[in-house]
């Protein structure tokens, strides 16, 4: 520093607590101390390892009570077919994925339906996820106990006379209403829950019931009960549980003017002994359309309407699935964790 510029400083009346020379040096050195500072380099970004895409499955319920269905969903990607419900070694039934589209398309998954049979008795069982190439993975289900009430049902002329009926009319009826109830379609048409088929609740028969039918002649015959009989006048009007399309609407020899309508590939709700047909083959019909006019048709102890549901061929409650959707699309997806 020149004695000049010390004297400029003093004569300003500036005081330092450190000697001037050594805040100029400060002040100078500011502008180099950047570019001599050493910075380490920065290390190379790697990202974490991706999660392999793994197969997902979800089963509801999980303690499901003898003719009670089961809900199963799979994610996509793994080619997972079939479902098969297997207890003590024995496979009970076996259900056919189909693809499952959320309400905001953001998601697609697999799911079907199992119904455990009516005749199964309490404890666990597996509900085997197979490909074309075998069995992939197991759910674990427990059955859970459930009794049957038992019936004794008279059997009248006109009734006796259908049970010694074995026509060839009434075998290729019987051949296509099961080729119908066999058939797995591509069609969704209904995922929600079921509503009742009348605003009546009078019930003359219930699901499960183990029947006994005996003629004038004393003769005896056993079947289990397929579905719920609601005991209504001639001519009330019958309702679609659930929508769909109709693939039987005939005048059939044992179960009278029917009607069956498809909701789900192997889900179909079945409306029986019906006075007159509301709709045709291949008709689609909306929840709770007028489908027909219940009646006393074909084997039939009086005025009522038999309403069956029958998931790939088992016969199932109806009203497990007035009780909860046939396919739960959220808590699916949750359980499948997304």
């Amino acid at each position: 520093m020149t004695a000049r510029m010390t004297a400029a400083i003093r004569a300003a009346g500036i005081k330092f607590a450190v000697p001037v020379t050594a805040v100029l040096f400060l002040a100078l050195s500011c502008g180099t101390a950047g570019n001599t500072r050493a910075y380490a380099a920065p290390a190379e970004y790697v990202p974490a390892p991706a999660e392999p895409p793994r197969l997902r499955y979800a089963a509801m319920p999980e303690n499901p009570r003898p003719g009670y269905p089961v809900t199963v969903g799979v994610n996509l990607g793994f080619g997972v077919e079939a479902a098969v419900l297997v207890m003590d070694g024995r496979r009970l039934g076996r259900a056919v994925f189909f693809p499952v589209t959320c309400p905001a398309g953001s998601r697609q998954f697999k799911a079907t339906v199992i119904t455990v049979p009516t005749t199964a008795t309490p404890g666990g069982a597996v509900i085997v996820l197979e490909t074309g190439g075998g069995p992939v993975a197991e759910i674990p289900v427990y059955v859970t106990g459930r009794e049957f009430r038992s019936e004794t049902i008279r059997v009248n002329a006109q009734m006796a006379a259908i049970q010694g009926n074995v026509s060839p009319e009434r075998q290729a009826q019987a051949q296509h209403l099961w080729a119908v109830l066999g058939r797995v379609g591509d069609e969704t048409h209904f995922f929600d829950s079921f509503v009742r088929p009348f605003e009546s609740t009078r019930r003359t028969s219930i699901f499960g019931s183990r029947r006994v039918f005996v003629n004038e002649a004393g003769g005896r015959s056993t079947s289990i009960h397929a579905g719920i009989d609601y005991g209504v006048p001639t001519g009330t009007p019958v309702f679609a549980s659930g929508g769909g399309r109709v693939v039987l609407a005939r005048d059939r020899i044992v179960s009278g003017k029917s009607v069956i309508i498809e909701q789900l590939p192997g889900v179909f709700s079945i409306y029986y002994h019906l006075d007159s047909i509301g709709v045709t083959e291949g008709q689609m019909v909306a929840p709770g359309a007028v489908i027909g006019l219940s009646g006393s048709t074909g084997f039939s102890t009086g005025p009522h309407l038999h309403w069956e549901v029958r998931v790939f061929g088992e016969n199932t409650d109806p009203d497990a699935l007035v009780a909860r959707p046939l396919i739960d699309r959220a808590a699916l997806l949750a359980k499948l964790g997304y």
